[in-house]
Order: structure tokens, then sequence, then C-alpha cells
């Protein structure tokens, strides 16, 4: 394709609005001083309201289950919203924003963690919905704090790993073996293995190939401009 080896050190361009650009470009960092603060007042909530003798064991069996509700949240999102797969024309142009031009330009440093103008809409619909749970529904109030920083957390790991796996040489073997799935995701199947900071529920929902070989369709590419 021509100009692939300019948009590989060129970001492709998403808005004619440079206001608008602007806020497509997120750097990790961004991630860190915007929901590292929430994750820890949620922690620190759920342990200035503990009276009971049980709440530690609560707390930390709150903070895995949101985290482990996490990677959950984050398969379904990959595979179903990240990579739907739209008719139109308007709509195509919208899902290459939000996660095409991710697979059309991997590498693009700014591109690879989800910003603010996503993430935080999507956290105040978990934060209602956990509200909703176990405030109101179930009457467990107390469970609120410790799952929602769990959750927050889990999402904080998943941003960071994703940047890593891209531009990280670590030799942890976790991180290895994510990365090798990941850039699986990125070549020969991209639409399997959308586990990124766990590839658990690739495993649980059958999208993980059981050979490399196994052909699946092609990646959606950039709409015409």
């Amino acid at each position: 394709m021509p100009g692939t080896e300019k948009r590989q050190t060129e970001p492709i361009r998403l808005f004619k609005s440079d206001f608008l650009e602007f806020f497509s470009h997120v750097r990790p960092v961004t991630v860190l001083v915007l929901w590292v603060p929430v994750a820890l007042f949620f922690l620190v909530r759920s342990i200035w309201f503990a009276s009971e003798s049980a709440a530690a064991a609560r707390i930390v069996i709150g903070l895995l289950a949101g985290w482990f509700l996490w990677t959950f949240v984050e398969y379904v999102l990959h595979r179903f919203l990240f990579h739907f797969h739209p008719k139109t024309e308007r709509l195509k142009r919208v899902f290459f924003s939000v996660h095409g031009v991710h697979h059309a330009q991997p590498l693009c440093r700014t591109r690879l963690v989800m910003p603010p103008v996503m993430s935080i809409p999507l956290a105040i619909a978990f934060f209602g919905l956990f509200h909703l749970v176990f405030d109101v529904l179930i009457g467990r109030p107390a469970w609120f704090s410790p799952l929602f920083a769990g959750f927050v957390s889990g999402y904080i790991v998943y941003d960071m790993m994703h940047y890593t796996l891209h531009h990280s040489k670590s030799k942890n073997a976790y991180v290895v073996a994510c990365r090798y799935q990941h850039m699986q995701h990125h070549g020969t199947c991209p639409n399997m293995r959308f586990g990124v900071s766990i590839p658990i529920w690739d495993h649980v929902f059958g999208t993980m190939p059981k050979t490399a070989a196994r052909a699946v369709p092609k990646s959606p590419q950039e709409p015409s401009q």
C-alpha cells in the first residue's frame, strides 16, 4: 500500500479539526495520572468505612473479583465493540477511529491506550452499574468500593500491558507469552486472541486457535477517504 512506511512514522490523521485530532492522541502516562488516583480513592474508601472483623478479607476478595471482572469486560469490549464490522460508511469511519486505526498502524505510540473521551464515559457507566447492583439490588454497599477499585486497577493493567506488548523488550515469561498472543492477533488472526492482559477468556469462548495456521477473516481496513 502506498504511504505505508510514512504512516509508521507519521500518525494517520482521523479528524480534519486540529482540536479533535489532539484528543485522539494519548500517552500512557495519561492513564496513570487519571485513573490511579481513582483506584486509590475507592481502595482507601473501602478501608476507611470498614468496621467489622471480616473487612480485610472482603477488601482483598473484592479487589481480586473486580480485577477478574475487568478481564471479562476487556475481552467483551475488544471482541464485540472494537472489532464490530459495520455496514455503513459513516459507522466504518467511527469504528476505524475507535480501533481500526490501531490495526492499521500498531506501532503508533499515542494510539495504544484508551483515550479519556472513551474511558471516562465507560467508567461512569460501570460506576452506575456497580452502584445499582451492589447498593440497590442486593443491598451490599460495603462491596462496592473494593470491587470498583479492583475493576479500575484491572483497566490500568490492561492499558499499560497493551503499551508494553508493543514497545517493551521485557523478557518476563508472562509478558513474552502475552506479546506472542497479541502479535498473532495483529498478524495471522485478527478475529481471534482478544485477551490482552490475560488470555483466559479466549480459551473459555473458543477464540484461541488450536493451531497457528487456522484461517480467519481479515481485520477491517481503513475506510476510503
